[in-house]
């Protein structure tokens, strides 16, 4: 939560990146290591953290919570789908909640997890905060990871400036030892592990000091917790939601059909488009009346479809031209990467684009007039 304290001290120490990016980034390789697909963020503030683990591919559901709604509310708007998001959805699903309460407090939205992360967090809680948490986090939210950093006290004489605490607001700070006590008790009470590291590294010379920022990461031991025990479980809502965001996605039918019909028409162009540019050049050297030409063209269509090689897998799939209309067999369609990868089937296909495409009778080929493309001729 204290972003920029290092950059109010400029003496001796001076960490790159900043203190606080080394903080995200830290929870960013976990991300990278345990691929989470839940993530919740407490003491989330100005939503930084929240905005840089969107990023993250496996992750599927974000949410975060803070006491103090109004830091919440400047900066979240970061978390909202851009433009790009639309024209060009994900395959993943993503949605992202704030909430405004505290972590004190016991909330059913918050189940499920897989990683909790508390950045900076517990050393501005109240004593009385203090003793609830670790029920509330290990205890009722029961997520598979959670990590917790904090200041470590040892390191404070190496900043100038700081007398007591880092940050007027914090209630406490643990040396190494307090923090390993509590937290290996806290492990042990809701049956985790845990192993200690931090991120800060202290001057040459000055390494008994250790990290100025210690990081805990517990671990579950065992499963979730069985379906009885589950129920037991309050649902009663204790947060207020301040802010949601859904994502496109293209494991949502109606973003998946429009970028498989996009798709679609734009490989059924391409192969169109080469078939006609290549007719264009055999014909510039002719200077025929419109009647014979129109006829000569119209040979030349029905025979060209051995020259789309390159475009094509099979010549069973290949294209061809009945009259003034040009058709793209759905199976070479198909076959292209990245239509095959969006439907996975070619029943899939077949079913999205229904009635959203052109296609001739028995269903089998795009169609393209190419009356057009005779005139400019």
């Amino acid at each position: 939560m204290d972003e920029n304290f290092q950059e109010r001290f400029t003496g001796i120490i001076k960490f790159t990146p900043p203190l606080y990016k080394q903080r995200y980034q830290f929870i960013k390789d976990l991300v990278g290591k345990y691929k989470p697909k839940k993530v919740a963020d407490l003491g989330c503030a100005d939503c930084t953290l929240l905005w840089m683990l969107k990023f993250c591919s496996c992750i599927e559901v974000l949410a975060g919570l803070d006491i103090c709604a109004s830091v919440m509310k400047e900066k979240m708007h970061r978390l909202a789908p851009l433009p790009g998001d639309y024209l060009q959805p994900a395959e993943r699903s993503l949605t992202v909640t704030l909430h405004h309460g505290s972590v004190a407090h016991k909330d059913p939205c918050m189940l499920g997890f897989d990683l909790v992360t508390c950045i900076e967090l517990i050393e501005h809680l109240e004593q009385s905060e203090l003793k609830k948490f670790p029920e509330v986090v290990f205890g009722f939210m029961s997520p598979s990871i959670v990590v917790i950093s904090t200041p470590n006290s040892e390191f404070n004489p190496l900043l100038p400036g700081v007398t007591l605490f880092r940050h007027p607001d914090h209630k406490f700070e643990w040396n190494r030892a307090q923090f390993q006590s509590w937290a290996l008790e806290t492990a042990r009470h809701y049956d985790y592990s845990v192993e200690f590291t931090g991120v800060g590294h202290p001057p040459v010379g000055m390494e008994k000091v250790g990290f100025c920022t210690q990081i805990g990461v517990f671990v579950r031991k065992y499963p979730q917790a069985s379906e009885s025990a589950q129920s037991e479980k309050p649902t009663k809502a204790a947060y207020k939601t301040v802010f949601k965001a859904v994502y496109p996605s293209l494991k949502d039918k109606k973003y998946l059909q429009n970028a498989v019909v996009s798709e679609v028409i734009f490989t059924a162009q391409i192969i169109k488009q080469s078939l006609m540019d290549r007719l264009m050049s055999e014909h510039e050297e002719y200077n025929d009346d419109p009647t014979e030409r129109k006829s000569k063209f119209q040979s030349s269509m029905n025979c060209f479809s051995e020259d789309l090689g390159k475009l094509v897998v099979e010549k069973s799939m290949e294209p061809f031209v009945n009259g003034n209309v040009v058709y793209i067999p759905l199976t070479t369609i198909f076959s292209f990467p990245k239509v095959n990868r969006l439907c996975g089937t070619f029943e899939k296909l077949s079913e999205l684009i229904a009635g959203k495409v052109t296609l001739s009778s028995d269903g089998s080929a795009v169609m393209f007039n190419t009356e057009h493309e005779n005139e400019e001729n």
